[in-house]
Formats: structure tokens, sequence, C-alpha cells
């Protein structure tokens, strides 16, 4: 399944353009830089203070096709509910962070304090998928100026290739006098590959007829708990690993 919707996206994402332009539909290309922080195995996963010293960045190359113009004659299309609200994305990230252990365990001056405080680590992901992406604002409205902000929301899937790494100032992890007891027999920092399950929530602002500025907040919710490198059997590892970011970008619309 995984290799399907790799080869899938890679299609729509490389040479899916060149094939709706032969319908006359346009083309928008964008780059999104923002935070990400990562909710993994490292720390208390709903600690304020892990999660944002566990934070890192992501970088987003996304291609848009936009079915409210069409660019063999540079006129609008069919007035048409899907040309006018939708948007097929196709999205290239790059995701890393390092990784701590912060919440009150790490903090205790024990045994167990100095194992989490001692272990160090960090994730990076490859991912490549496609979106089907809603703007509840006429796109062609938008476009003329009629509205100078059009939210939107996005919903896709994307493959995943990870490289965990992690480390002890004490010693090897594969010995378990250097590593806390509940993740013995949990860490494998060997490259995988996994799907993400993917989704945005943003708006576009208007800066002039061929460009847009861009701020959004996506979800990635991983279907695999090794992002990181660890997958604990305990009470509090009930959820896979997932990541949210906050990208800001730019859009150009090439055949306008």
């Amino acid at each position: 399944m995984l290799r399907t919707v790799f080869l899938l996206s890679f299609f729509v994402f490389f040479f899916g353009g060149k094939s709706y332009s032969q319908f006359g539909f346009s083309h928008e290309i964008g780059v999104l830089v923002g935070p990400s922080s990562f909710f993994t195995d490292y720390g208390e996963r709903w600690n304020l203070r892990n999660n944002v010293n566990n934070s890192g960045l992501g970088i987003g190359i996304v291609h848009y096709i936009n079915f409210a113009f069409d660019a063999e004659c540079s006129c609008y299309t069919r007035n048409l509910f899907f040309n006018n609200h939708f948007r097929i994305r196709n999205e290239f990230d790059y995701l890393r962070s390092n990784l701590e252990h912060y919440g009150p365990v790490s903090n205790k001056n024990t045994i167990g304090g100095q194992l989490l405080r001692a272990m160090h680590g960090f994730s990076e992901t490859y991912e490549i998928g496609t979106h089907l992406e809603y703007h509840p604002v006429n796109i062609k409205d938008f476009a003329n100026f009629g509205y100078i902000f059009s939210p939107y929301v996005s919903l896709g899937i994307q493959y995943v290739h990870f490289r965990p790494r992690a480390y002890s100032d004490l010693g090897p992890l594969d010995d378990p006098a250097n590593v806390f007891p509940t993740f013995v027999g949990g860490i494998d920092l060997e490259a995988k590959s996994t799907y993400a399950a993917v989704g945005s929530l943003g708006v576009r602002y208007k800066l002039h007829r061929s460009g847009d500025l861009m701020i959004e907040g996506k979800w990635h919710y991983y279907g695999s708990d090794w992002i990181d490198g660890l997958n604990i059997n305990a009470p509090q590892n009930k959820a896979d690993d997932w990541v949210f970011w906050i990208g800001f970008g730019y859009v150009y619309q090439i055949n306008f």
C-alpha cells in the first residue's frame, strides 16, 4: 500500500501538472516554512515545556491545480461549484526536530531522572502526497480582489520516509543500564517508511494579481509509532506519533 501511495503521489506531483494543462487548468506553486512540534514518546506528551522545547522546523514545497482558471484561453472556466471552491494540492515536506525528555519524571533527582536527562535524539521525515483543498470563498472572486482573505481546509495522505537518531551520555543504548526501564526493548533507530493522514486549516491573503501570502496549521498523524525511534508498551502510549506545525508561505499563480 505504501508503495502504491508513493508512486501515485510521485506521478501526480511531478507529472500531474503537464497532464492537467492539456485540459486548460492553471497551476500555482508555493513554499511554506515554520515551526513544528513532534508529539512522541520523548518526555510527557502534553507537557507544555516538553512540546515547546521539542519543536523543530518544517519546510514544504506545494503545487496546486487551479480549476477556476483556464491557462489555454487565459479565461475563467465554467461556473461549477467544484471549479470555484476546490484545488488539488500536491506537496513535499521536510520536518526535523531535536528531541529531549522534559517533564516531572526527568526533573527528579533519581536514577530514572538521570537516565532520561542523559538521553537525546532527533527525528526527520521526508513526505510527499496529494490533498483536496476546499475554499468556502469563491476562488474566482478572490482572484479578482472581491475578497482579501480566503480561508481553506485540506485533507490528504502522504508517503513518509523517516530517520530517527538517539544516544545517551551514559553509554550505548543497547545496554539496559543506560536506558530508562520503560524504553528497554522499545528502541529501533532504523530508517523506515510509513504514511501520514494530513489535515490543514489556513488562510490566504491576496498580495497582488499573481501572488498570495498564506498561513496555515498542519496536523500529520503517522501510521507508525517509530517516528522518534521509540515505541513503548505503557498506558501513556495510546497513540502513534504525530506532529503539528505552523507554516508561513507564499503562493505564485503561474498561468495568470
